[in-house]
């Protein structure tokens, strides 16, 4: 059983988006496995050169927030196949939150994104930050 834990934490670490605009570290809280968003690469806003803030979120409470320190990654579980499921993702640019499964392959960790079932959805690739 410990080799199975140890397996499942190899996702921790930190990780760059495909764009390479944004790096996640992801975490565990209890036996849970979480996302924030560590570093930008443009952390401020043009406009204000004031950090960029959660603008699009439907909560009005939450549009003061920066982005930057912001939790994406929620409550996912270790499935035993290298598989990160019943999680959710959080998109700072459209402001939605969405299903997501994470599946882990060494140094590469594929996020896919969607809404109702997972053939419908949005994949990418992330790279881990060495």
């Amino acid at each position: 059983m410990p080799a199975l834990a140890q397996n499942a934490d190899a996702v921790l670490g930190k990780w760059i988006n495909p764009s390479g605009e944004g790096q996640i570290q992801i975490y565990k809280k209890g036996n849970l496995y979480y996302g924030k968003l560590v570093w930008l690469k443009s952390p401020n806003d043009e406009a204000t050169d004031k950090p960029k803030l959660d603008r699009n979120n439907p909560d009005k409470n939450l549009q003061s927030r920066p982005i930057l320190g912001l939790e994406i990654l929620k409550n996912f579980k270790f499935d035993g196949d290298n598989v990160y499921e019943d999680g959710n993702i959080y998109d700072p640019k459209n402001g939605k939150d969405y299903s997501c499964k994470m599946t882990l392959n060494v140094n590469k960790l594929k996020i896919r994104g969607y809404i109702g079932i997972s053939l419908l959805g949005r994949s990418e690739v992330w790279t881990r930050v060495k």
